[in-house]
């Protein structure tokens, strides 16, 4: 081998190493990195279930020091007085129902609107997707005042009829960008063979929207198991209070009761939790497909 050859060896084997250092070096940096930001995303988390186990004097003394000891009265306690069982009844019949019902009418929405082309189909989409950007706070007096003159408030259904409205537009947005992609002919040929377009939705396009049906569950079970504000305005019984709700009964008027507060939010993240664990796979998924499509 020539003195050149050997030099070019040489070089192409630096480089070689010189790329696998740097692949090797970006792979530890991107996994510092992660490591930190999961850390700052657990770090609430993990401030509640440590804190949840301590009496008011330790939280208040030092929030970021281990419990001295477990101290699980804080649950039961909890349990007994913000109702749990009862709350947990309220917020899965609420959840179950507004999501099945967002999923069920935003998706047949979504379908007339993608099959039906007119001036008017498309002014619908766009008034529906346009309402997105409308905050909640802007229309809550009004909401408050029409739906309590006619005597729809403390009721659990007016609380899903509500949630209905709200979660519409963003499942029709998510649906309508699916079903552009489904072929005609399979609706055809279901038609041709004496299908309805009933039987078409329901047999043909519903099961192919299965993504996105996952989707628009997990992120709408997210968001009204959580939610606060709009149970808190028109849930007014106490035997009608969500978990959120319940929580809120450890703040008096001048203290907090924090280790009871801490032990009941945690017992109310932790259903949530677990379904997301469960399902976090469907939602990029879902979500892919659907900007694809």
């Amino acid at each position: 081998m020539s003195e050149n050859s050997m030099v070019t060896v040489g070089r192409r084997t630096n480089a070689v190493a010189g790329y696998r250092f740097q692949k090797k070096l970006g792979a530890a940096i991107k996994l510092a990195v992660l490591s930190i930001l999961l850390v700052l995303f657990l770090a609430p988390f993990l401030m509640v279930l440590i804190n949840s186990f301590k009496p008011d004097a330790e939280i208040i003394l030092d929030p970021l020091r281990l419990p001295t000891s477990l101290r699980f009265q804080n649950f039961t306690v909890a349990f007994e007085k913000m109702h749990f069982l009862n709350a947990l009844y309220n917020s899965f019949i609420i959840t179950v129902a507004s999501v099945v019902f967002i999923a069920l009418f935003s998706s047949m929405c979504a379908y007339a609107l993608v099959r039906r082309k007119s001036r008017g189909h498309t002014a619908i989409y766009l008034a529906m997707v346009a309402s997105m950007i409308v905050p909640f706070q802007a229309i809550m007096i009004p909401l408050l005042k029409i739906y309590g003159s006619i005597g729809m408030l403390n009721s659990a259904w007016s609380l899903v009829y509500m949630y209905i409205g709200f979660g519409t537009s963003f499942a029709v947005f998510m649906y309508h960008g699916f079903i552009k992609g489904i072929s005609l002919e399979l609706e055809e040929a279901a038609t041709i063979d004496g299908c309805s377009t009933i039987e078409v939705f329901f047999l043909i396009v519903l099961p192919l929207l299965q993504s996105t049906t996952m989707t628009v569950i997990i992120l709408d079970v997210l968001w009204i198991w959580n939610d606060f504000l709009l149970p808190s305005l028109v849930l007014l019984a106490p035997l009608k209070r969500t978990l959120p709700l319940s929580t809120f009964y450890f703040y008096g008027t001048y203290t907090v009761n924090y280790g009871l507060l801490l032990a009941g939010l945690v017992m109310t993240i932790i259903p949530v939790v677990v379904f997301y664990l469960f399902s976090q796979r469907y939602i990029i998924s879902g979500i892919t497909a659907g900007s694809i499509k």
